[in-house]
């Protein structure tokens, strides 16, 4: 395969660590929905897994360390990135912001888009900020996203959307543009190696 026929490389991140999320039900049906695909491969980053040091020091412990190494290759590893998200304070979690500014190069040049929860304004606030965010690490923010609403009551008891057709229409809308972009800059970086 060639470098613009090749499966794209998606890495979902989850970015709520705490106690009780709704994060990952919501991040398993996208995923689920992004497997579906034969022109993606898809790496779930659960930064509640993770555990980055929160330091942002430039001497991290042996542990901080390794998970930096870990996380970072996966970053680095990926064509493009789907960020879920909740909404806390009218804002994105702090534990997505500490594994964004860990990381600068595995960012640009790369397509992200997002998947949003919360209740009225369904994670879109935190959307806004994160696009701002990711312009400036060189990363390209695609226009589309999902969100859900009132999140809790979109979501049957096994983890599906109650409105299963339109939560599929929105993921597919955006994974055509996630896979457009990456594959173009894929393809751009290969020939061209960018530079910030």
């Amino acid at each position: 395969m060639t470098t613009s026929t090749a499966p794209l490389h998606l890495a979902v991140i989850i970015g709520s660590t705490r106690a009780g999320r709704f994060g990952p039900t919501v991040a398993n049906w996208f995923v689920g929905r992004a497997a579906e695909r034969t022109d993606l491969t898809v790496d779930v980053i659960d930064l509640a897994q993770a555990r980055l040091p929160v330091d942002l020091s430039h001497d991290p412990d042996v542990r901080g360390a390794q998970a930096l190494a870990d996380v970072g290759g996966r970053l680095g590893d990926a064509d493009a990135f789907v960020a879920v998200t909740p909404e806390y304070n009218h804002s994105y979690p702090a534990a997505l912001k500490n594994a964004i500014d860990w990381h600068f190069t595995q960012w640009q040049a790369k397509p992200i888009g997002f998947v949003s929860y919360g209740g009225l304004s369904g994670g879109l606030r935190a959307v806004e900020h994160l696009k701002q965010v990711f312009t400036e690490l060189h990363a390209v923010p695609v226009r589309d996203s999902v969100s859900f609403h009132g999140a809790a009551q979109q979501f049957d008891a096994k983890g599906r959307p109650t409105d299963q057709i339109a939560a599929a229409t929105a993921a597919t809308r955006l994974l055509d543009q996630l896979a457009w972009f990456g594959r173009a800059l894929r393809v751009a970086r290969a020939e061209h190696p960018y530079a910030a």
